[in-house]
């Protein structure tokens, strides 16, 4: 799964303690200095400082930048599956996909996850279930949704990628090896071949070929060595997050600079 592709940086910014506004100039100057991809989060509720603070709906979130952006792929880190009809979801993607294209291919990233955060589930009405079960449910929504993209009039623009994250390796990592084109993960270099060969194995029950399959890294308090390592063992596509309302762009522009080296650009 060593790809030759370039090394990409996602930035995730979530909907939390900043107006809509100030959510959207970070969109534009992200976008400016050179992001490859802009994620948002799918939750309902901040999940740090005040748990009861601003906080926007991540899939018409998604839409409004989907139309504001030129360039960017864009996402949810990542869409939680048990709060919509997976049917639903997929004409939705679809959709976003149609408004983010410039006369061409659109630019929507379509990440999605089993889902955690009980509060959600508790204040919005959704069974909560096991961990467990909201796997399962994550495994019947994506066959949903490969299935309704195949049926949408108008089709996707492009086969829209899918990023699923997480490390579980008896169902998670099966998914990836299933569905993903892009496998986001937060674990350590040392940890990452074992991940990878858990996946072969289970794209050789699927029967599915994963040698184009992204290998996405979180860096979170990382530092260059760390990242260093990670591109080594096949990571190329790097995220980050940065809280508002005083987004770090120092922060975004250094990792950006170690994107570029990494390119040699």
């Amino acid at each position: 799964m060593l790809l030759d592709v370039p090394v990409r940086l996602g930035v995730q910014i979530p909907p939390q303690h900043v107006t809509y506004p100030q959510l959207r100039d970070v969109v534009r100057r992200l976008e400016d200095m050179g992001v490859d991809v802009i994620f948002t989060w799918d939750h309902f509720f901040p999940l740090s400082g005040d748990p009861d603070g601003l906080h926007s709906e991540s899939w018409t979130t998604l839409a409004a930048w989907a139309e504001q952006t030129e360039r960017v792929e864009f996402g949810a880190l990542v869409n939680c599956n048990s709060y919509r009809n997976p049917d639903l979801q997929a004409d939705m993607a679809r959709t976003i996909d149609h408004i983010s294209a410039r006369g061409g291919e659109g630019r929507f990233i379509f990440g999605t996850g089993s889902g955690w955060f009980e509060r959600d589930y508790t204040e919005y009405g959704y069974e909560f279930g096991t961990a467990g079960s909201r796997l399962d449910d994550l495994a019947d929504g994506l066959r949903r949704i490969e299935a309704r993209w195949a049926k949408l009039n108008p089709p996707p623009t492009r086969r829209i990628p899918v990023l699923i994250g997480g490390k579980g390796e008896k169902k998670t990592l099966r998914l990836v090896a299933r569905h993903a084109d892009i496998w986001h993960s937060f674990v350590g270099a040392e940890e990452l071949p074992h991940k990878l060969a858990v996946i072969e194995r289970w794209a050789e029950t699927e029967q599915r070929d994963t040698a184009g399959l992204v290998i996405s890294s979180e860096l979170g308090r990382r530092d260059g060595a760390q990242a260093d390592a990670l591109f080594a063992g096949g990571a190329r596509l790097f995220t980050l997050g940065i809280l508002g309302p005083d987004f770090d762009y120092d922060l975004v522009a250094s990792w950006l600079r170690w994107r570029d080296a990494k390119n040699g650009v």
